[in-house]
């Protein structure tokens, strides 16, 4: 059982700050649950895959479309996030902005049963519910995010990032069980992982079992973030309407922009952050979708890789939350990206014989690089900014990560080889990892320095 951080049972104070009680921190911690099998099934190991093997025209058109359309939403996601961040900061509440984003994940979602192989419009039926998902389960992350320093003081929130990062890959890691033990069936023999025929009747010929990552990854998140609206106290309204914080948002925009300048290392840290994240997502998108194309691995087979990825995921991201709080989330970043530069170097000279490792590898580093990388913007932001940091963290994770996605598209699309994307990604972790090299960060127990 994940021991979750936090304060003891009731309202805790210190150093005069009153903070929530185990039940609050359980509930946000939950959020992670919730809307792991986004990025689990449809962004990585199940949907995905199926898009590029099954939907479109061959699997290097299928990774050059799937990351136009990663760009896409990433794009939308980088022009609105700071914007909207500071607009929760003046209204108040969070919770609010994570169920309105939140049904917008449950609609894209949906929308993917009906991308069925064979039908003229699945094509664009997959990439528009996609892309919909994907704005809707970040902007929630956003609001989801900022409200970490209301819940546990500064010396424990490397240990709840880290903790709702593990609590996330191990969400994934129960909805693929799911799906690849009792719901996805190999077409040619119509049996699940676990030897079953699909439940519900699902038809292994149309791909329903691949289809169907669709709606229960909107059902799974519907019902598990409930906790996060129950138990989890949220900021009181500031009495500022929509309208007014909507008419202030772009001058609060530009003030933020302006504002970080004063803090060299959060401006230093967003740029790398910006680099490095836009690799990481890259790699996640394309890792499966690489496998099926260039190896010729079946849903099964990507899903085995999957799950063995996101059990590694879940302890280097326990790990890492403890790590952070020892040593800062600095090293722990730097540490975690040169494993992930090793890593794409040995996948492209090694070859399949060694990629089910160094995937494992990917897991073990992937959930501490995340975390630490929240958690070091937690403490390198003022707290009665968080909103409009997180968005700018948003935004630094975000505004360039339609470039990842999209030169690995072009790489694939002028050499029509998936290996050529893939080599794209090392660009992005050397120059993120140079960039965070001269970042000041404070200590785990620290507040927030201006050098």
């Amino acid at each position: 059982m994940t021991k979750l951080p936090g304060t003891a049972a009731g309202i805790a104070a210190q150093g005069g700050i009153s903070y929530p009680p185990r039940r609050a921190v359980a509930g946000w911690v939950m959020f992670d649950w919730a809307a792991q099998p986004f990025f689990t099934l449809i962004t990585t190991f199940i949907f995905a895959p199926f898009f590029a093997s099954a939907l479109a025209s061959d699997p290097a058109q299928g990774q050059a479309l799937w990351g136009y359309a990663t760009g896409a939403a990433g794009l939308a996601i980088a022009l609105l996030s700071p914007l909207l961040g500071g607009v929760a900061d003046m209204t108040g509440p969070r919770k609010p902005w994570i169920a309105s984003f939140g049904a917008l994940l449950v609609l894209g979602a949906g929308l993917l049963w009906f991308a069925v192989p064979g039908h003229p419009s699945a094509v664009p039926i997959a990439l528009a519910g996609f892309v919909l998902a994907a704005i809707g389960a970040e902007f929630a992350t956003v609001f989801n995010n900022a409200m970490m320093t209301q819940l546990v003081p500064p010396h424990r929130i490397g240990r709840l990032s880290g903790a709702g990062w593990a609590m996330g890959y191990l969400g994934g890691l129960v909805s693929l069980v799911l799906v690849l033990g009792f719901l996805a069936a190999n077409p040619e023999t119509g049996r699940t992982l676990l030897g079953l025929s699909p439940a519900f009747g699902l038809d292994p010929a149309l791909r329903e079992g691949d289809r169907i990552s669709g709606p229960l990854t909107a059902l799974w998140f519907v019902v598990f973030v409930a906790p996060l609206f129950l138990f989890t106290p949220d900021l009181p309204k500031t009495g500022v309407s929509l309208r007014q914080a909507a008419g202030r948002g772009l001058g609060q925009l530009r003030e933020t922009l302006r504002e970080v300048r004063r803090w060299p290392s959060m401006a230093r840290f967003l740029i790398a952050n910006m680099v490095y994240q836009d690799g990481l997502v890259a790699l996640f998108a394309f890792g499966a979708i690489y496998a099926a194309g260039v190896f010729g691995w079946s849903t099964i087979e990507v899903g085995i890789f999957g799950i063995l990825l996101t059990v590694t995921g879940t302890f280097g991201a326990l790990a890492g939350g403890r790590l952070d709080d020892r040593f800062g989330g600095r090293p722990v970043v730097l540490g975690s990206i040169a494993v992930l530069i090793v890593t794409c170097l040995g996948i492209l000279s090694l070859g399949e014989q060694v990629y089910l490792g160094l995937g494992m590898l990917i897991g073990l580093v992937a959930g501490p690089l995340q975390a630490a990388s929240r958690s070091l913007l937690a403490r390198l932001s003022p707290p009665e900014k968080g909103g409009q940091f997180f968005g700018l963290f948003a935004l630094s994770g975000k505004v360039t990560s339609f470039m990842g996605p999209t030169l690995v598209a072009l790489a694939t699309d002028i050499t029509n080889r998936q290996e050529a994307g893939l080599a794209v990604l090392i660009l992005f972790f050397v120059s993120g990892a140079a960039l965070l090299w001269g970042v000041k960060a404070p200590s785990a127990a620290g507040r927030p320095s201006q050098g």
